[in-house]
């Protein structure tokens, strides 16, 4: 390829500020390397030059054109997938090319020696931004040959760009210190500190996260191997009604979102509004003005500069305030009555989900009358909640208030499917299913609804996560695929060791989140990719083979977790608070299954067979194990990115969409599809009108009814297909799920079923539902625009073209930048958010705050 004659007049301004001649060789030897070893490498190389040369512009800086190289590659992703292949290797080219320089050889061959990379560990101790003792503890030459620059490929853009954006390091002046290699090699030696062999278990680590077959939950990323090692992901706090602890609490907030964790907090034990407060002989505000206040602190303790904190309210809906609770989240009212930062969920009883299937009156009282139901659970709570129901009938109690089981149930539907809160979570298939019971009640869950632990004014407790990829685990050719069941075991049991040596080395800045790690060491791996597992192997997800493939991939995880930390009790003891615990007695998660159905007085209604030796590790968990908890499925919205696979245990939202992050604005192809229409000789024909149909397969008779049932998206699926995957899965794992529901209509009387559903199989809780109303489809680019013309800042002219690179710091820094355009033959494409805050949450698809 040459450089055209229209581009003769183009100057390029370098970094030192000299302007030389736009090189149009050059740029095709680095768009021709970015496309080796793809199909029809020469015509997709040619088609990008082509069209980066209608954006060019002169004056345009360097920084400039190779962002506009990659935007050109991107906006062809709807085309064929495997641009996005090349934008991300141009992606990470550019960052090497930050972080060695352009003349660097390491540029050139992205060979690493040990030599570079115990350069890359030094200076970022000498700048203060590395733990020190990576420079001590480890054979830093041997860790520098182990790298390997071939897993860069593995990544697709928006996992580059994730990473640069959300976790690699930067030195003060902004100049990146990180390659990919250099990132995952930081995070496994910071995961190794606390190992005698730390060289050996960094290796091993490093092999695990290159290569995406499990990664560690988003603190983690950002903080392994620094100066400021915050490592874990949730903490779960509850506060106390006295003036001293909503003090102490709102400290202890602002410490930990500074730490970037993810919050969940119970206000169930702050008396109601006009309570009396007898130190003073004044009445009480109630809750909702401390949590305003909490809400204002998470906007004011920003994470980073990127974000603002994140944290769940937690309430149980016998609290006579709950009606102004369930207002939290809605636009209009009193603004310092309102949370717009902080989520709301509610913890449910069986005694009140019995109510409302009875059709039952529900009585809500005021927690200074009535404190010791937050302690309560299953048949106990039911037995002294119905004693105060008979001393408010008798006119005993100074407040109550009266109403409809279903009522108030509806309410919360109403006010979930408007503002997306209150989260459903169920206090007592928790508690009751717990296997660290001895410990006190689960008061509430975290950020994003799937930890389980107790906690109380000495212990905050907390969770440490990371998530199997499933999608990394199948190996063979297209129609003969399986899981490798030994990889998996292997990757299992190595994240087990992994979060464990976390615990000892994470740091807080709150005594009583150390403390709950440290007698309890909790952990919760989890899984994602589930989806894209079931789409490569040719099943529906809403069907038996697919139930019966999460089952058993559950089961084999729980079973190698749970013997993995037997193993490490056997190496380095038990946790502190292991006697007393179900875990002592022999209990696997398994087994409490039917002690929620005892204590409920009916069957879980979910499948109960096993496929391994359980009574054998029941014998073994016995003589101890070493974490508390095991297992937990968070929601994965970054971390699932940067694995370039399907975010936890969710459907697919659209075969074609435009996903927004705090990262920028990508779009997104299914390969999955892409690749089996292929295969049929479909995809050339259907490619249009897929966009057309915004990726709704179901709109295209061309597409065999195979494929249709295969590829059926969130809102074409049956809920109850998102309760059978949950139930099945929930039934292996001692914590819980973040069950994300999609509905395709605003019946409230089926989502009163849903969800009576979900209690019924023993679905602990439920996170966002979505529905489809709500995600419409916006006007986005997804073409070169040919004729659009525009002016630059700084004179010249330039012309706009599809989807831009997404946003970075240094490319807000520049002067002037290609621009993001809509073009008028815009395609409509589907939209979600994928970040938490400060994202509209009616718009969001996932929270990642935890993981």
């Amino acid at each position: 390829m040459a450089s055209t004659s229209t581009t003769s007049d183009i100057a390029v301004v370098k970094r030192d500020g000299s302007r030389v001649p736009y090189d149009g060789y050059e740029i095709a030897a680095s768009i021709e390397e970015a496309s080796a070893g793809l199909q029809d490498a020469v015509a997709r190389a040619t088609q990008i030059q082509s069209d980066l040369e209608i954006v060019l512009f002169d004056g345009m800086t360097s920084e400039q054109l190779d962002e506009a190289v990659i935007s050109v590659a991107l906006q062809n992703v709807k085309d064929d997938p495997a641009f996005d292949t090349v934008a991300a290797r141009l992606l990470t080219k550019l960052l090497y090319k930050r972080a060695f320089g352009e003349g660097s050889t390491h540029l050139e061959t992205r060979s690493f020696p040990g030599p570079a990379f115990v350069a890359y560990v030094q200076r970022g101790v000498d700048l203060g931004l590395l733990d020190t003792r990576l420079a001590e503890l480890f054979d830093l030459e041997r860790l520098g040959a182990a790298l390997d620059t071939g897993r860069d490929d593995l990544l697709r853009y928006i996992g580059v760009q994730t990473m640069r954006n959300r976790y690699m390091i930067t030195a003060p002046d902004g100049t990146p210190l990180e390659v990919p290699q250099f990132f995952w090699m930081r995070v496994a030696m910071g995961l190794s500190l606390n190992e005698e062999a730390s060289t050996d278990i960094a290796l091993a680590l490093y092999e695990k996260l290159s290569r995406l077959e499990y990664v560690a939950a988003g603190s983690t990323l950002v903080n392994a191997g620094t100066a400021y090692a915050q490592l874990s992901n949730c903490f779960v706090m509850q506060m106390e009604d006295d003036i001293e602890h909503i003090a102490k609490s709102v400290r202890d907030v602002m410490w930990v979102t500074k730490g970037t964790g993810g919050i969940g907090m119970s206000v169930t034990k702050l008396r109601s509004e006009g309570s009396p407060i007898r130190s003073n002989n004044t009445l009480s505000t109630g809750p909702i003005p401390f949590m305003h206040t909490i809400d204002s602190t998470l906007r004011a303790v920003s994470r980073g500069g990127k974000k603002f904190g994140a944290l769940c309210f937690y309430m149980e809906n016998w609290h006579l305030d709950f009606d102004q609770f369930l207002d939290l989240r809605q636009n209009s009212g009193d603004p310092y009555r309102r949370t717009r930062t902080a989520n709301t969920a509610v913890w449910i009883s069986d005694e009140f989900m019995a109510r409302v299937a009875a059709d039952d009156d529900w009585y809500l009282f005021d927690p200074l009358e009535t404190a010791d139901l937050p302690e309560l659970y299953g048949a106990a709570f039911s037995k002294r909640y119905n004693e105060y129901v008979a001393l408010a009938q008798a006119g005993e109690l100074r407040a109550y208030r009266r109403v409809r089981a279903r009522e108030q149930y509806r309410a919360m539907l109403v006010s979930l499917q408007t503002t997306s809160h209150p989260w459903l979570t169920w206090k007592d298939t928790i508690n009751t299913r717990a296997l660290n019971d001895n410990t006190g009640t689960i008061h509430l869950s975290n950020l994003c609804t799937e930890i389980c632990l107790p906690q109380d004014r000495e212990n905050i407790a907390v969770c440490n996560l990371a998530s199997v990829n499933l999608s990394r685990h199948l190996v063979g050719e297209r129609g003969d695929l399986r899981v490798d069941w030994d990889r998996l075991a292997e990757s299992t049991r190595l994240a087990v060791r992994q979060l464990d040596n976390l615990v000892d080395i994470t740091l807080s800045s709150v005594a009583e989140s150390e403390r709950s790690n440290e007698l309890n060491r909790a952990v919760g791996l989890g899984v994602m990719g589930f989806t894209d597992v079931v789409e490569r192997l040719g099943y529906g997800y809403e069907s038996e083979r697919a139930y019966e493939l999460i089952d058993e991939l559950m089961e084999f995880i729980s079973w190698h977790a749970i013997d993995a930390s037997a193993d490490l009790a056997r190496e380095r003891g038990a946790y502190a608070n292991f006697a007393g615990s179900g875990w002592s007695r022999g209990m696997v998660p398994i087994d409490t299954l039917d002690r929620l159905a005892a204590d409920r007085g009916e069957p879980v209604e979910v499948d109960r067979r096993t496929r391994l030796d359980w009574e054998s590790l029941r014998q073994k968990v016995r003589g101890g194990i070493r974490n508390a908890t095991l297992l937990a499925i968070a929601p994965t919205a970054s971390i699932g990115l940067v694995a370039g696979t399907t975010p936890g245990l969710d459907p697919q939202f659209s075969q074609i969409f435009s996903r927004s992050t705090s990262s920028g604005k990508f779009l997104e192809v299914n390969r999955n599809l892409v690749a089996d229409l292929r295969e049929r000789g479909l995809w050339e024909h259907v490619r249009e009108d897929l966009l057309r149909v915004q990726g709704d397969l179901s709109r295209l008779d061309s597409v065999p009814d195979d494929l249709q049932r295969v590829y059926r998206t969130s809102f074409q699926l049956s809920p109850y297909a998102f309760l059978e995957v949950a139930a099945r899965a929930q039934k292996w794992i001692d914590q819980s799920i973040s069950r994300n529901i999609y509905l395709a209509d605003r019946n409230v009387d089926g989502m009163v079923d849903l969800y009576a559903a979900a209690w019924k199989r023993g679905v602990k809780t439920t996170y966002y539902l979505h529905m489809m109303p709500r995600h419409t489809a916006e006007q986005s680019t997804v073409r070169v625009n040919k004729a659009e013309q525009l002016t630059p800042a700084g004179g010249g002219q330039r012309r706009g073209f599809g989807f831009a690179a997404a946003s970075s710091p240094e490319r807000a820094a520049a002067p002037a930048h290609v621009p993001e355009v809509v073009p008028p033959d815009a395609v409509p494409v589907a939209t979600v958010e994928a970040d938490n805050c400060p994202i509209d949450p009616q718009e969001r698809l996932q929270c990642d705050s935890c993981q």
